[in-house]
Order: C-alpha cells, then structure tokens, then sequence
C-alpha cells in the first residue's frame, strides 16, 4: 500500500453519509426512533417483525418447525419490515428491539407481554418454550448452545465484514476483502471438520444450533449467498455441503426461507404470513396469477 492511498484516520471521527455504500441511506451513528409508527397487530400469539436475511429466517424457520412439530401455540403473524424504508426505525419497532434489527418478536401469550430481539435469542426463548429443539441438559445441550452463539459472534465476519467489502462497498479494496475471506474459509473449515464427524452441529439430533447456522453458512454453501461461491471455492467443503443440503430439504426450512422475502423467484415471496394456507395462496406468484385472471 502507497502513501498515496492510504487512509489517515481524523483525529475525531465525524459521519459521512455517503460513505456507507448500498445502505448508506438507513445506517446512522445513533440509536431510537426517527419516526412514529404503530406497529400492526394480528391474531396469533406470536407477533414476528422481520425480513427474510439471513437472521430473520432464522426466526420464520424456528416457527415452521415448532408448528410442524404439533405446536398450535407457535402460530404467527409476521409482518414485513422493509429497512431499505427505514422501517426499523418506526416507534412501534424500536419498542420491541431498542437496537432497530429485524427480527424482533412480541409474545402475547404471557402477561405482560415479552419482547425478544436478537435472532439467537429469538431461537432460545422459543425453544424453551415449547421444549423442543435444544436437548434438555448434558453434553449435546451444551454443543447445541456453543454453535448457537458460535454463529452470533461468527457471522458478523460473514454478513457485515465479507460480504459488504465484496458485494456491498462503493469501492472495491484488496485489503479487506481478503482478510474476510480468509476467515470465512476458516469458519466453514470449522463447519467442515465438525459436520466430518457429527451428522448435525449440535451432534445426532437436529437444533437451533443448525437453525442459526443454515440461513448463512447453508446458503453460502448452497451458493445463494453474495454470488460468492466460486471465489471462495465452497465445494470443496464436502460436509458441511452434505449438511447444508439435507437442512434444504426439510419442508418447514422450505417454508420459511420464503416468509417475508420481497425479491427472487415471485414462488419463493411470500411478503405476510398470516396462516399455514398463505403459502398456497398468497407467494407473490400465486398473487399475480390471480391478477392476471381477474383482468
């Protein structure tokens, strides 16, 4: 690196908007409400404000499986929040999650109602809950919740270091995208050894430890993920394709990958869900077809 192109920072550091690339319009230096907005209330227990990124599928998927597994009290509504509106920053939203990120949950089943934000305690408040998904105690609870927060504090090197300086950034700049990559390699590397070796993260049996994990690590593995595949060579890491590839086919991981996803193929947007049958009904193709009948 020259003295040329090499950036000094200030002595006090002051925010340029337009510094911040493809979201340099909802990121800020500060927290609350920038707005009042009520947020929309529907009739099931459960309350889900979110997106369909990485995180917020974690929190869609959770739900589909708790109710595929026979629990009428995980039925939900999940409404939209678009944060290329700045919605996250709506009163109502920033009352459920103080730190303005989708997901957040309200739970109108218990008086008072709870909130719950952040997507790994989204995933740990409802397993505990309905007792499902997080063995009850010993060794593989205890694996279960270590690659549970393993993904909280891996992912950020993922979603927010690799794939801003690679696929989000104004500029494209050697240095970081190539000390990302290297420990996003390094990350699946550790996916790969210990899915060598244990059919699931948590060990025999299927977790939240793998829900945390698919929406990043599966997707990038799948190649749905920053267009990145090539470039990082994820073939080459054969479990941790094996896994990423039976999670995919689970029909509950299938359903909630969709809700609330706003972009790609018009069968996998289902913008609301409101109930089991929107998934027949409402996917944003569905929708259209129905448009096109009725003109």
């Amino acid at each position: 690196m020259t003295e040329a192109n090499t950036y000094v920072p200030p002595k006090v550091w002051t925010w340029d908007k337009a510094s911040g690339g493809k979201f340099a319009e909802i990121n800020r230096p500060t927290a609350g409400a920038t707005h009042e907005q009520v947020l929309p209330v529907g009739e099931h227990p459960l309350q889900l404000y979110s997106l369909a990124t990485p995180n917020g599928v974690k929190a869609t998927v959770m739900l589909e499986e708790l109710l595929a597994l026979g629990h009428a009290g995980a039925e939900y509504d999940a409404w939209l929040i678009d944060i290329n509106k700045g919605e996250q920053f709506g009163s109502g939203f920033v009352a459920v999650n103080p730190n303005s990120k989708i997901p957040a949950l309200l739970d109108r089943s218990v008086a008072p109602q709870q909130r719950v934000f952040e997507s790994g305690a989204i995933l740990l408040y409802l397993a505990e809950k309905f007792g499902e998904l997080l063995p009850a105690d010993g060794p593989a609870r205890s694996e279960s919740l270590s690659w549970l927060f393993w993904q909280m504090g891996s992912a950020p090197y993922l979603g927010g270091g690799f794939g801003h300086f690679y696929s989000y950034a104004p500029e494209k700049f050697e240095y970081p995208i190539n000390r990302y990559a290297m420990e996003v390699k390094r990350q699946m590397d550790v996916l790969d050894q210990r899915l060598a070796e244990n059919r699931f993260l948590g060990g025999d049996q299927y977790s939240i430890a793998d829900i945390a994990n698919w929406p990043w690590y599966g997707a990038l593995a799948r190649g749905a993920l920053y267009d990145a595949a090539e470039f990082l060579q994820v073939q080459k890491y054969q479990h941790l394709q094996r896994w990423a590839e039976e999670i995919w086919q689970r029909p509950a991981v299938q359903r909630g990958r969709k809700v609330n996803r706003t972009w790609g193929n018009p069968a996998d947007q289902l913008r609301e869900r409101h109930a089991a049958s929107d998934f027949e009904l409402r996917t944003q193709d569905k929708l259209q077809s129905s448009a096109a009948a009725a003109d």
